[in-house]
């Protein structure tokens, strides 16, 4: 081990949990009137998984999330409006719908902490002097304040965010950037991460081998051509994990 690669979002920081309870308070405080609460956060949900299944859309928005979700929340009410409801069509613009998608993200930010084990493992392998970098996709001001809110920077000695270097996971131009950042080979490299095909997927066809961080315990996909190394519910399971 001469390098270890690490994701951000669900492997070093809890970024999931209260996803649902912060879109139902943005609904609560921001639904127009005439419009019941319960029904533009059922309308958002789905709006949710429309948006974000199709991977073309999610690998060209998710650097911009903020207008990301501006426009769930801008199809969902379109979506409302066909279905009937004249509050809906009368509130909807861009301005309510970033006002909720604001709301969403702010109280989504606040949520986001350190999982389990993960300062401890990072602190660990620095005073180790293993080299370590940080991959991950994403909006890159939104990145780096997560990234400066917690701390994290005097961890990595090369920091890779999709919205800042132009490419993101499973692209090999990210892991190959960051292991020259590092001065590392595949070969001698892990990558940690909780996204099958970005994560693991993406480094182990360069070379790298794996740690799939699975907080859900999800089934791997058998689609997928390369299986993890390791496999841990969080990082606290890494404990004496590395060199010596």
């Amino acid at each position: 081990m001469r390098a270890v690669l690490f994701d951000l979002d669900d492997t070093i920081l809890n970024y999931s949990d209260g996803v649902e309870d912060c879109w139902a308070a943005a609904c609560r405080d921001h639904a127009p009137d005439g419009l019941d609460a319960e029904e533009l956060r059922q309308a958002v949900y789905a709006a949710r998984r429309w948006f974000w299944d199709d991977p073309e859309r999610h690998r060209r928005e998710r650097t911009d999330m903020l207008g990301a979700y501006t426009k769930i929340v801008a199809a969902a009410f379109a979506v409302l409006e066909r279905n009937g409801s004249a509050a809906a069509g009368a509130a909807r613009s861009t301005e309510l719908s970033r006002r909720i998608a604001q709301a969403f993200n702010a109280a989504r930010f606040e949520l986001v902490v350190p999982l389990p084990g993960a300062l401890a493992l990072l602190e660990r392998l620095h005073a180790a002097k293993i080299p370590l970098g940080l991959v991950t996709n994403g909006d890159a001001a939104q990145q780096r304040a997560k990234i400066e809110r917690h701390g994290l920077a005097r961890f990595f000695g090369a920091v890779v965010i999709e919205g800042e270097f132009g490419a993101g996971k499973p692209d090999a131009a990210v892991f190959e950037h960051a292991l020259k950042e590092l001065g590392a080979k595949p070969e001698h490299s892990w990558m940690v991460g909780d996204n099958p095909e970005f994560d693991v997927g993406g480094a182990r066809a360069l070379g790298l081998r794996a740690v799939w961080v699975n907080r859900f315990a999800r089934i791997f996909p058998g689609t997928l051509p390369h299986a993890p190394d390791k496999v841990v519910k969080s990082l606290a399971e890494l404990d004496g994990w590395g060199p010596g």
